[in-house]
């Protein structure tokens, strides 16, 4: 068994929000990470945040664009020369599509290229240098996943197709790979300062079975679970993080 501290994440998305949590979780627990986004300036702020943690390193990543990818774990490998988990994080976190009718092919197929077939690119160049170490895949879904509101086609069925892939990529990659999903409900990303300067309502915590509204350090706690030993002998699998609000009936009254 490897030691965590001697252990390698990558982390998509990771310049803000539940990627930037996931790396934080992983870096006190004593893993190496590499966060990795698009936004340049955002990732490299994030990086010097986190660097009093351990030992964390920034990669410019489009994961919709294969050789943007392939480039990512080129350096991953030459820095650390490995990677024992993977998260694919990163996404388009805007639901809206508008009116079906309206939604362009252009606009249902950036959607779908960054929150499925990013994951399927970052997976694809990452087996080789996880199954060296078996390793483990975490993929970010929604709750969205298995249920909707109006005018969010595009990213549900994004949604839908990573748990489909995460279960099809554990079979495939087993038993040296494990590969699950996480479905976060609703996790307040916003910033510290902001959450306390402009605080959610008290009906927005109390739709919720647990009493509250989800954080970034609540999905990071169940990643970095999962790919841990713990979860040796957990694959194939998705996890609904939402404080039991899908388990919730309403009606108007």
């Amino acid at each position: 068994m490897i030691p965590l501290d001697g252990r390698v994440a990558l982390v998509t998305g990771a310049a803000r929000g539940i990627g930037y949590g996931v790396a934080t979780r992983l870096l006190r627990d004593g893993w190496s990470v590499v966060l990795a986004d698009i936004d340049e300036a955002g990732g490299q702020e994030a990086a010097e945040e986190l660097a009093r943690l351990g030992t964390v390193e920034f990669v410019t990543l489009d994961v919709a664009d294969e050789a943007s990818v392939i480039a990512c774990m080129e350096r991953v490998e030459e820095d650390f020369g490995q990677l024992d988990g993977l998260v694919n994080n990163a996404g388009i976190a805007d639901p809206d599509n508008g009116p079906l009718e309206q939604l362009s092919l252009d606009s249902w197929n950036r959607l779908i290229g960054t929150n499925l077939t990013g994951a399927f690119l970052l997976s694809k160049h990452a087996v080789g240098l996880l199954r060296r170490r078996g390793g483990a895949i975490v993929n970010m879904a929604s709750t969205r996943a298995v249920q909707s509101e109006a005018q969010t086609e595009a990213y549900a069925a994004s949604k839908g197709g990573l748990i489909a892939l995460t279960h099809a990529m554990a079979v495939s990659l087993g038993p040296e790979i494990r590969v699950n999903a996480v479905s976060p409900g609703w996790i307040d990303t916003r910033p510290p300062v902001q959450q306390a300067s402009d605080p959610l309502r008290v009906v927005d915590h109390e739709q919720h079975a647990a009493g509250r509204v989800g954080q970034p350090a609540d999905v990071a706690a169940l990643v970095a679970f999962l790919l841990g030993p713990d979860a040796g002998f957990i694959t194939g699998q998705n996890y609904l993080i939402d404080g039991g609000m899908t388990r919730q009936m309403f009606y108007v009254e």
